[in-house]
């Protein structure tokens, strides 16, 4: 099996690489671009970090939240003025940005500006989204559907190389486990690596609690760094976390979104454990796949 390096950024944006026996790569940023101001200050904020800590990144953030339980929430900022912030940011900053996109219609103009695109968790089987992000050129951030096996995600791959686009990452979000619930099975991970390509972890979404609070989310932020640690540990060469300077204040995904105060040690960690894996591979071998 082939295993692919996928290169995130194009234009004046130096690439980052992300795959098999490179430095992890971290990807956040707020769930939503709430106003510019914010989307600036929060792109500072972890730039600083990531630079301590020593670790490449992409900044995330969408203009518009078209999954909210509620008519009532917070949507975004619309495609022409959230685009427009990911681009100055990513000029400013001299980093790739990517967003989620969850029309077709849509694809195009994400892709003009982004350096990745980011497929839904909910529309990871839907074949119109799915052309739209190949036909995009881009790299593709994958998420695995909440109702989704691990090795059923490689229809969707399939989707995607189908047409004209094998540039993937694939990501892990939780399973649905009875209602309100998700749960990680760690499998995943080496599951969805057999496709070839780079894997990833949103350690963020994974601890939500689905519409448990009547007409939003809940979520469990106290378990975001138990489930890094083993996400790393298990090989992944991504890891997603939606961060923000007041999460009780957030307004898209307030309940889940950490605390970025947390961040900086929750890197530090990842990064030390992401590092002891590959030598213990390098020291002992590829992993053994049990059949």
């Amino acid at each position: 099996m082939e295993k692919k390096t996928i290169k995130v950024g194009y234009g004046s944006v130096k690439p980052v690489s992300i795959g098999d026996g490179l430095p992890l790569v971290f990807v956040g940023g707020p769930c939503a671009i709430e106003n510019r101001d914010h989307a600036f200050k929060m792109a500072e904020m972890t730039g600083e970090i990531c630079r301590r800590v020593g670790i490449e990144w992409i900044y995330k953030s969408c203009y518009d939240k078209d999954c909210r339980s509620a008519p009532t929430s917070f949507h975004g900022i619309g495609l022409h003025d959230g685009l427009q912030i990911l681009s100055d940011i990513r000029t400013e900053f001299g980093i790739p940005v990517v967003s989620d996109f969850s029309d077709p219609a849509w694809g195009a103009a994400t892709g003009e500006i982004c350096d990745m695109v980011q497929v839904p968790a909910y529309l990871c089987r839907q074949t119109s989204i799915l052309r739209a992000a190949a036909e995009t050129k881009r790299p593709v951030l994958l998420k695995k559907g909440q109702f989704m096996s691990p090795w059923n995600m490689k229809n969707s791959v399939r989707k995607l190389e189908a047409n004209g686009n094998d540039q993937i990452i694939l990501a892990d979000r939780g399973t649905f486990f009875g209602y309100n619930m998700l749960v990680n099975d760690m499998t995943c991970f080496p599951i969805m690596a057999t496709t070839g390509y780079p894997v990833c972890f949103d350690a963020s979404h994974s601890i939500q609690l689905p519409t448990s609070m009547g007409n939003i989310s809940g979520g469990q932020r106290e378990f975001i760094p138990h489930l890094v640690r083993s996400a790393v540990a298990n090989g992944i060469n991504l890891l997603f976390m939606e961060v923000h300077d007041d999460p009780d204040n957030a307004l898209s995904d307030a309940n889940t979104v950490l605390d970025i105060k947390y961040l900086e040690k929750i890197l530090m960690q990842a990064k030390a454990i992401h590092e002891l894996r590959q030598e213990l591979v390098d020291k002992y071998g590829e992993d053994v796949h049990a059949k």
